[in-house]
């Protein structure tokens, strides 16, 4: 594995997928793009400022294992057994994988230093000289540096607890999970030779997670990587912040975070509001060029604003609210992402906006909704508010807003001369849906967001006054679900 390149994965909200593909392709100059829910998978060269300046993606990862589902069965150290033999079966690719992800954080020496002088072959020569450590000891040993406060969401917070569950396989009849070298005559190693700490972060569900946990699969692996590696666990302060291992029905997957902040993470937002890769895919699909006048006239905190402005910096930003309180939040954000010169807020309303005709080259929203930001009314509003964002917009200028699921319904009941059962069809697709039919498209990137173009696309355009629809993309915002849609003006006024 070169230096500066591999193969990653990076993580995504459901319906982001797409955007996340084409990110990747077009930003980094990606290879071998393949997608599941959830993840993108990916092989490129480039460098950690460029592999940090991904938008759509959650968290980023060094793939170390992508496998199709490991066999379930009703014996749990069988399955223990396959789960550490498919982690660690290829010990030298571990060290490569290591190794770039101490180059990215500036570690010094090389992949010998992370663990040659500890790593022991999976088949030890008896006659190797270890300090000898009995049953027990290992047993308490392991229970102290792999308890079971393995993360069981990467990102949850670990929660220590020293109780041995009935289930828990951390008991005599498991000797051989406890143990590992009663059976293959391997000598552990010597706490003191251990220099490289890590965490183990474990995820399961489907049929794995009901027969094992995802800490004894967590403490399984653990175990495993300090018999082949010499590596010392650590759950507050490891060098190797976690390896993430998840594990389902679909695949088995493990991997290396390449930074210990995910990169949906903005530092620029001081406040948050809208989720940020979100506000970045919605903004990816305005089509914002140079010297472009782009619009928010619902702000709120400027989160759409701010991830445009930083993308795209060419453009000029305007951002309008009747909120003085979440103009002030918009106004902070602003100062701490340093772009005061290039984003202007002013107090109106949405239904009656102070701008001229024809004026815009995009128009970007958020049409707040939820218990926090309940429009009263809101379907009756909808009608004015499209038609006053529709006025702002110039010919050939695309508007695009994100709806909640109840708005998303009322779209058809207002939008004029379109086939109605053609714009139901769209209507009914959930975000799960209309992502699935995507992902479907034979597994590369391009394939993929074309399908997510065309499964939209043909179905017959609905328009509402000179705005034509464009693209609907179902995105999860985490308890709920929503949808962007994308309109384009195409004369200027009158149905057409």
């Amino acid at each position: 594995m070169a230096a500066g390149g591999g193969r990653y994965f990076c993580t995504a909200g459901r319906g982001l997928e797409p955007f996340l593909a084409r990110e990747v392709r077009e930003r980094l100059a990606a290879t071998e793009v393949d997608c599941i829910s959830g993840k993108v998978f990916f092989s490129t060269e480039a460098e950690p400022s460029e592999l940090r300046r991904l938008r759509a993606g959650e968290r980023l990862f060094l793939l170390l294992k992508k496998h199709t589902p490991l066999a379930v069965s009703g014996n749990k150290g069988k399955i223990l057994h396959d789960i550490k033999c498919f982690v660690i079966e290829e010990p030298e690719y571990w060290l490569d994988v290591v190794s770039v992800w101490r180059n990215f954080h500036g570690g010094e020496g090389k992949k010998d230093d992370v663990s040659q002088a500890n790593r022991l072959p999976l088949k030890r020569k008896a006659e190797e000289e270890t300090a000898p450590v009995t049953k027990r000891q290992e047993t308490e040993q392991a229970r102290e540096t792999l308890s079971e406060d393995c993360q069981v969401e990467a990102g949850e917070r670990c929660v220590e607890s020293e109780r041995k569950s009935d289930q828990d396989y951390w008991t005599e009849s498991k000797a051989s999970l406890e143990d590992p070298s009663r059976i293959s005559g391997e000598k552990p190693i010597a706490s003191e030779q251990c220099s490289f700490s890590f965490r183990v972060s474990c995820r399961c569900s489907g049929a794995i997670a009901k027969i094992l946990t995802s800490q004894e699969i967590g403490r399984a692996i653990g175990i495993a990587l300090m018999k082949q590696f010499g590596w010392r666990a650590d759950l507050r302060d490891p060098d190797l912040e976690v390896i993430f291992v998840h594990l389902n029905d679909i695949h088995s997957v493990v991997g290396i975070p390449l930074f210990r902040l995910p990169l949906a993470n903005r530092d620029y937002i001081k406040i948050a509001g809208l989720r940020s890769t979100v506000a970045w895919a919605m903004a990816s699909l305005a089509e914002i060029s140079a010297g472009a006048c782009v619009l928010d006239p619902m702000c709120g905190l400027g989160t759409i604003l701010l991830e445009a402005a930083k993308e795209w910096p060419e453009a000029c930003y305007w951002g309008a609210d009747i909120s003085d309180s979440q103009l002030e939040g918009a106004d902070v954000n602003i100062i701490t992402a340093g772009l005061v010169d290039k984003i202007e807020l002013f107090k109106a309303s949405v239904k009656a906006l102070p701008l001229p005709s024809d004026s815009f080259d995009a128009v970007i929203s958020d049409i707040p909704f939820g218990k926090k930001f309940k429009i009263t009314k809101d379907t009756e509003l909808l009608p004015d508010i499209l038609r006053e964002m529709e006025r702002v917009l110039r010919v050939g200028g695309t508007i695009v807003l994100l709806l909640s699921r109840h708005l998303h319904k009322h779209m058809d009941g207002i939008s004029q001369g379109a086939d109605s059962e053609a714009c139901r069809a769209v209507s009914r697709g959930t975000g799960e849906t209309t992502t699935a039919e995507a992902l479907n498209v034979s597994g590369n990137s391009s394939s993929l967001v074309k399908g997510v173009e065309e499964t939209f696309l043909s179905s017959r355009q609905a328009h509402f006054g000179s705005l034509v629809l464009d693209g609907i993309y179902g995105v999860s915002l985490g308890k709920t679900d929503a949808f962007i849609h994308k309109y384009r003006k195409i004369s200027s006024g009158g149905n057409q």
